[in-house]
């Protein structure tokens, strides 16, 4: 039951992410200052040499500007990692790796989750929105 109901508040927080307003951006800018920035940069930067594993295997935190892969995700993938964490979001997708990103499911609301994603849409340039929407649509299918 409560897989369902998880389910269903990610489906309705993807949904939600297709209306994106100034109102939303604004709050997913405190919203993310609040809860990302620490890692992922105050600009949207990511940690100095994301794509090579640290010490301890894990990848540091990657940007969420245009220079990243967030915008190549789901919106349903990009809800879930920040709903469970990277390595439960991971493990449901059958993909076994030790990540370093916390899950944030008991701290921010579908809707919190849903104003962080439209502020950081709210920096990609418009080929890279349109990419990820076009992504978000056909796993929705």
């Amino acid at each position: 039951m409560l897989a369902g109901v998880a389910l269903l508040g990610t489906i309705w927080a993807a949904i939600h992410l297709f209306a994106r307003d100034g109102a939303a951006v604004a709050r997913g800018r405190v919203l993310y200052d609040a809860n990302c920035a620490a890692c992922h940069g105050g600009n949207l930067e990511g940690q100095p040499d994301w794509q090579s594993a640290g010490s301890d295997w894990r990848l540091p935190a990657p940007p969420h500007d245009a220079t990243g892969h967030t915008w190549h995700h789901s919106d349903a993938d990009l809800i879930a990692y920040i709903t469970y964490g990277g390595e439960e979001a991971l493990a449901q997708m059958g993909v076994a790796v030790d990540s370093g990103m916390p899950g944030f499911g008991d701290l921010l609301s579908t809707d919190e989750i849903a104003d962080i994603l439209a502020y950081i849409k709210s920096h990609w340039p418009e080929r890279e929105r349109l990419y990820q929407a076009e992504r978000s649509t056909s796993d929705e299918s």
